[in-house]
């Protein structure tokens, strides 16, 4: 599907960022662009991917449509990473996150439309179900312009994956965790019942391919993922560091944070069908031709919802995704 095709990623000197492409250069691609605003990024992700010439950085930010439309000639397939992702500076800064989130995926689609693009993936999160914060609504809204973009008189075709914590990224957990452990000997959590998601890097590879591969447009695709208590990850990596008297301190709920994530919302649970064994495919609202035919054979799922609260790991299994991530 991807050989001797011309791929745009944006924001991909990210940790998504950089599997995706080692993963796509193994279908050998003619070019992969990689859009993103960080020069020092794009220069250490040049340098680890040895200088590889299939490979082109462009600086630019996904808020400037001009940059897009450049970005996007000759391009097959783009797959949307770029966003801004931290809850916290959502909240603060509401309408950067806005022009970044929202403004900036309708540039993606309008660029994207202007190029005669095939595909474009949108990645998106768990916060977007029933969101509590800016960070998950401005998601939402991004999925709900790309769901939209189908209906355009187009030949493009938009889809959505919906994925956990992916564990080990930039400003994952586990990475705040160790620091507080080996530099203060005690570990901030918010709640002692919070739950998430979590899924490893190569998995979340593997659910925007299958969305790339097999969707028609206008779907979310969902991994079905395991979950797991806060407190259990850290007593796991605290246990790892074999650091004695560690303590855990209680920080309270951050603004729009919720105590469980939820990937498959109530309303969102009545359109959705199970897909594969591995997967739910939530089906849009709007109509989209061909779509609810396409998907007609398959089991409606049943759950009220799918929420972070159900099915968690032990302490055990937690430990052994973790080593096989190689994060103890």
């Amino acid at each position: 599907m991807f050989e001797n095709k011309t791929i745009l990623v944006t924001g991909g000197t990210g940790s998504w960022g950089y599997e995706l492409v080692r993963q796509l250069l193994t279908f050998k691609p003619k070019e992969i662009r990689i859009l993103s605003r960080n020069e020092s990024n794009q220069f250490t992700m040049k340098q680890e991917f040895d200088q590889n010439p299939a490979l082109n950085f462009v600086i630019g930010d996904i808020k400037e449509k001009d940059i897009l439309m450049q970005a996007c000639q000759d391009v097959q397939y783009i797959f949307h990473l770029a966003a801004l992702k931290h809850v916290p500076v959502c909240e603060d800064q509401p309408i950067e996150a806005l022009k970044t989130n929202v403004l900036g995926t309708q540039n993606v689609i309008d660029a994207a439309v202007s190029s005669n693009v095939k595909r474009v993936i949108y990645i998106s999160t768990d916060k977007a179900s029933n969101p509590s914060n800016f960070y998950g609504l401005s998601k939402a809204m991004g999925e709900k312009l790309i769901i939209h973009a189908n209906t355009l008189n187009t030949d493009t075709k938009f889809v959505c994956i919906r994925g956990g914590n992916v564990l080990g990224t930039n400003g994952s957990v586990i990475h705040v965790f160790n620091k507080q452990i080996q530099e203060k000997g005690k570990i901030g959590i918010t709640d002692m019942e919070m739950t998430r998601f979590f899924l490893t890097l190569e998995d979340a590879i593997k659910l925007v391919f299958k969305a790339t591969h097999e969707s028609l447009g206008g779907e979310i695709f969902v991994m079905k993922m395991p979950t797991c208590k806060i407190i259990d990850l850290a007593k796991v990596l605290i246990d790892a560091s074999k650091k004695q008297n560690v303590e855990v301190e209680i920080l309270g709920i951050r603004p729009g944070e919720k105590i469980h994530e939820l990937l498959l919302s109530e309303y969102e649970s009545t359109m959705t069908i199970t897909y594969d064994d591995e997967y739910f495919v939530i089906l849009p609202p709007i109509i989209i031709p061909g779509l609810r035919e396409h998907y007609s054979k398959y089991k409606p799922i049943n759950l009220v919802n799918y929420n972070s609260s159900r099915d968690l790991m032990s302490q055990d299994e937690i430990r052994e995704i973790l080593k096989k991530g190689s994060f103890i």
